[in-house]
């Protein structure tokens, strides 16, 4: 953890994790080790543009899997903001999950005992199809992400 960094949410023995592995999201500008996964978080009002995961159909940010030569996160974020928005653009990192396991088991594919999964945002639209979901309220269809802690506390433009 570091002193920028705002917890927003912590889930202990996290049903998604190892036995006793815990998930803490937070808010913060100084980008974490190791990046895991990285999000790009585009907003219209109180609303985030969404895509289908692959494997699932399920919507969500649009999201990539760091290349172990990544540690940042910066160049898989860079070509995912890119691939979305059609162009280069500013990318500002606003807060991550952080996994904290201390051993992994079968079927956990993330680093030990740290992996996060990072929430950056770019003040641009898409350029390909999505669905624009509400974010804010108990009512949006995103509460149950993960990162909906962090996004949901955000004053969004």
């Amino acid at each position: 953890m570091t002193p920028d960094e705002t917890v927003v949410r912590v889930t202990e023995n996290a049903p998604w994790l190892p036995p006793v592995g815990r998930a803490e999201a937070f808010r913060g500008a100084v980008v974490p080790r190791p990046m895991s996964v990285v999000r790009l978080l585009l907003t219209r009002g109180d609303h985030v543009f969404c895509i289908a995961r692959a494997e699932t159909g399920l919507l969500d940010l649009p999201m990539r899997v760091t290349l172990n030569d990544d540690p940042h996160g910066a160049e898989t974020m860079a070509r995912l903001a890119y691939e979305v928005i059609g162009a280069r653009c500013a990318l500002t990192f606003v807060g991550a999950v952080r996994n904290v396991v201390e051993a992994a088991t079968d079927g956990y594919a993330w680093p030990t005992p740290l992996a996060h999964f990072g929430l950056w945002t770019a003040a641009a639209d898409p350029s390909i199809d999505g669905v624009w979901l509400p974010v804010g309220g108990d009512e949006s269809p995103l509460r149950e992400k993960h990162w909906y802690p962090i996004v949901s506390g955000l004053t969004l433009a």
